[in-house]
């Protein structure tokens, strides 16, 4: 019966984690290019959801995208109407001769990785976020899909050994 109650716990907890195969999207359209989404301003709508589901944060993004050499730089500029969280971030994504992607921004620990799956995208990397009065160092699986040449969608699982602490949904539009 122990036995039983520990593999019961054990299914539980492997129910609280997301898992997306980006295989599943390499033939969808339309194909999702980074540099292409980003090149100029792209204005951007998301809230973020705890545990519970709860919305914890509302937020806008003023994006600016541009090209530096190779490197593709997205300027972002947050405002928050429920919540706080940071101001800006400066994300400097370079695309790798594998193509894969590697990318870096000053709140981000070590470096994001990247990989183009048809319409979809994934971007996985490290961050200490702060909440209320403590800092978490967590795991971002971040999931982009373009809805049209235009429109993209951006789900991120925020995760914590593992388990989907809080998720972010976001809604892009170029400009």
């Amino acid at each position: 019966m122990r036995y039983l109650g520990l593999i019961l716990i054990l299914f539980g907890v492997m129910g609280c984690s997301v898992s997306i195969d980006g295989d599943t999207y390499k033939q969808h359209t339309p194909a999702f290019s980074l540099e292409t989404f980003f090149s100029g301003d792209v204005k951007a709508w998301g809230i973020v959801q705890n545990r519970s589901g709860e919305v914890v944060q509302r937020f806008t993004v003023d994006i600016y995208g541009s090209k530096d050499g190779n490197v593709l730089v997205l300027d972002e500029r947050f405002t928050y109407s429920l919540g706080e969280g940071p101001g800006s971030r400066v994300w400097r994504i370079t695309p790798e001769s594998d193509g894969t992607y590697t990318g870096r921004a000053s709140d981000i620990l070590n470096e994001a990785t990247g990989t183009s799956y048809g319409n979809a995208f994934n971007f996985t990397y490290s961050m200490d976020l702060p909440v209320d009065d403590t800092t978490y160092n967590v795991a971002f699986d971040d999931w982009f899909w373009a809805m049209d040449d235009n429109t993209m969608m951006n789900r991120s699982y925020i995760k914590k050994f593992g388990l989907v602490m809080a998720e972010v949904t976001i809604f892009m539009q170029r400009q």
